[in-house]
């Protein structure tokens, strides 16, 4: 098939940089490469590369045609891996990505469990509350939590989770507590990453709007301000129940706490066959009920 060595150069010379790189690993000369780069585009009727003497850019176009041949590639290499290996021990490189504070918290620990049961894994771990492309930038996993949007991604609940809308009794000492989302304008909120908070409204999600005198894209320093009566925060279960339980903060509109707050793990379909993806995904909903008691897996 004459457009699929077409495709196979291409997809080498964007990836290693230049032609002769691309011919190396090829065992083919750069002429050859850079003859077949040109039969694609005369194929497909646009250009894919700018070149220059010294280096090449993409095209719009050919930025486009690369994300979809390497997924295509990706696919091929990961089909090939999963029938050779698919008996064997999980081994490569195995990156995820995940928000900061639950990462370090209960994922990290089950990603250094796992790595003691398969010591020929490599892990590359990133904690971020930035939501990552994980296809762009390289990861086999991410976990996400809450709704997610509608994306070509493969998604496996982890666990539940809910959020709570909290305060401490010093706080209250000076305002009533609100029963309806309308009284959320007479307190003081305290803003996280995102600069909303979500509830369910007789079955219908609703986000209400804030704004704050106090922000932060951190839910610790959130749950510290809270803790010190400075206002309202929403922040997750897995941060309050304890001083829920010990009466340093208490609940409040719990008639309108949201239900899509779940823990996933998503990643690229085609990574759904690796030994090592699948394996871990075994492992992490298999153990992480066990660190976020009251919390059921499926």
């Amino acid at each position: 098939m004459q457009r699929w060595d077409r495709i196979e150069a291409f997809v080498a010379v964007v990836r290693l940089g230049t032609f002769a790189a691309a011919a190396g690993e090829l065992s083919v000369s750069p002429s050859h490469i850079s003859r077949l780069v040109s039969q694609l585009e005369t194929q497909l009727g646009t250009a894919l590369l700018y070149r220059t003497t010294r280096q090449i850019h993409l095209t719009d176009e050919g930025r486009l045609y690369y994300h979809q041949c390497r997924q295509l590639f990706d696919g091929f290499r990961e089909a090939e891996a999963a029938l050779n290996d698919l008996q064997a021990r999980p081994r490569g490189l195995l990156s995820l990505t995940s928000a900061t504070t639950f990462g370090e918290r209960f994922i990290a620990p089950l990603v250094n469990d796992f790595l003691l049961e398969h010591p020929r894994l490599e892990v590359r771990m990133h904690f971020t509350n930035r939501q990552v492309d994980i296809i762009d930038e390289g990861f086999d996993i991410a976990i996400r939590m809450g709704r997610l949007e509608d994306s070509s991604l493969v998604a496996r609940r982890l666990c539940e989770r809910c959020e709570y809308v909290v305060g401490a009794p010093a706080y209250f000492a000076h305002i009533s507590q609100p029963h309806a989302l309308a009284e959320l304008a007479h307190h003081r909120c305290l803003v996280g990453s995102r600069d909303h908070w979500r509830f369910a409204v007789e079955g219908v999600r609703r986000e209400v709007r804030l704004q704050g005198a106090w922000q932060a894209n951190s839910g610790p320093a959130l749950l510290d301000a809270s803790l010190k009566g400075l206002g309202l925060a929403q922040l997750p279960d897995y941060y309050v129940e304890a001083h829920l339980a010990s009466g340093a903060l208490i609940s409040v509109l719990d008639a309108y706490r949201h239900a899509d707050t779940a823990v996933w793990a998503v990643f690229p379909r085609h990574r759904q066959r690796s030994p090592k993806v699948h394996r871990f995904l075994d492992h992490l909903i298999a153990n992480l009920s066990d660190r976020l008691p009251g919390k059921h897996a499926s």
